[in-house]
């Protein structure tokens, strides 16, 4: 794909990897049960961009929804080191595909999609 017209995908690591993948990021905070890190060929794990362990049992305990969930991570990623962190993913974006890679079961309601929709905003 050239790099006039990136992409930022968002799969499950659990995937076998797609030669059009680009640069694959694991976004998530622990590695991810039951997958050897030689299976995963992941090029970048920039941990200080993963939502904070307060954050990601609130979502997933008994009160957590999607859209609030969605905005305090957005605030999280406000932080000096995850902004760096999502800086250096979007001069990653700018110059070929990203994927996103995630254990999260369904990753259309997940810190991922949070992730992949602040760079592509950046890219607009």
């Amino acid at each position: 794909m050239a790099a006039s017209n990136p992409a930022v995908r968002v799969r499950r690591v659990y995937e076998e990897p797609s030669p059009d993948d680009g640069v694959r990021v694991l976004v998530d905070r622990l590695w991810p049960r039951g997958l050897k890190k030689t299976d995963a060929r992941i090029d970048e794990w920039p941990k200080a961009l993963t939502p904070s362990t307060e954050l990601r049992r609130w979502y997933h305990g008994t009160e957590g929804e999607y859209e609030e969930f969605s905005r305090r991570y957005e605030a999280e990623l406000d932080a000096p080191e995850a902004a760096a962190a999502l800086d250096r993913l979007r001069d990653l974006a700018a110059r070929g595909t990203v994927t996103l890679l995630t254990a999260a079961k369904d990753p259309s309601v997940s810190h991922a999609s949070v992730l992949r929709r602040s760079l592509e905003e950046a890219r607009a």
